[in-house]
């Protein structure tokens, strides 16, 4: 299953959604080299990917990457850091479908505190679970995955327009959110549990830390006077939307 659209429409201008992406799409460009140079790539990863075994200090056998750099700055930094164009266009798509709505419903600033938040304890749910892996973690699917369980508790029966591929067959069929974001969760706890994240390079305890802390913090951040207008249909004044905006 891949989502495609949501049929949430926002309010505000998802300003910081974009922001965010662009940031993302910048470091891959001008910090990484976009790709074309794996020296740049390679370098890039090491400096300021998040390296679990160098955060606890616990670094036994040396991983693909020199010693040195930084160190617990790094769960910051790895958020803007992606390993190739498919990773990087897949989770700015995600960003796109999921983010638009969750910052319309906090405003920018806090949607952005959240978003920050959330990667950060995605990052640590990593380290914590690789405390002596030297492999380094980069990518903004910690942080994401914070926004998609934002938007489960936020708008479950929000309709989400997904591709279903079964071999030959496609289909687009448009679900509750809360189906496609439950499966993709269970896939992720699934993955994480049976050990495969290491073998197949991808961070499935920094996606489950991720959406669990999404879901725990939206009570904190979501702005309830936006979120009530929109699950009951109301449309805001121009007024209330600009108040609500920014915070």
């Amino acid at each position: 299953m891949f989502p495609l659209r949501d049929d949430n429409p926002t309010e505000i201008f998802p300003l910081f959604t974009l922001a965010i992406i662009a940031a993302c799409v910048t470091v891959w460009v001008y910090i990484q080299g976009g790709g074309f140079s794996p020296r740049t790539l390679d370098a890039s990863i090491c400096s300021l990917g998040a390296i679990p075994a160098e955060v606890t200090g616990r670094l036994g056998a040396r991983g693909p990457c020199p010693a040195g750099g930084l160190t617990w700055q790094t769960l910051f930094t790895s958020m803007f850091l992606h390993g190739g164009w498919m990773h990087l266009i897949g989770n700015m798509w995600f960003l796109w479908i999921f983010g638009n709505n969750v910052e319309d419903s906090m405003g920018r600033i806090r949607f952005l505190v959240f978003y920050v938040l959330a990667g950060l304890i995605a990052a640590a749910a990593f380290v914590f679970f690789n405390p002596t892996s030297a492999m380094p973690l980069v990518g903004a699917s910690g942080a994401i995955s914070g926004v998609m369980g934002a938007y489960l508790v936020l708008y479950p029966r929000a309709r989400v327009h997904t591709l279903f591929f079964f071999f030959i067959f496609f289909k687009v069929i448009p679900v509750p959110a809360w189906v496609i974001l439950g499966y993709w969760f269970l896939i992720q706890v699934v993955s994480s549990a049976s050990g495969s994240a290491s073998g197949a390079g991808v961070a499935y305890a920094a996606h489950v830390g991720g959406f669990l802390a999404g879901v725990l913090l939206v009570p904190l951040f979501a702005n309830r006077r936006l979120v009530n207008a929109k699950r009951q249909g109301v449309v805001l004044s121009r007024s209330d939307i600009d108040r609500g905006g920014w915070w």
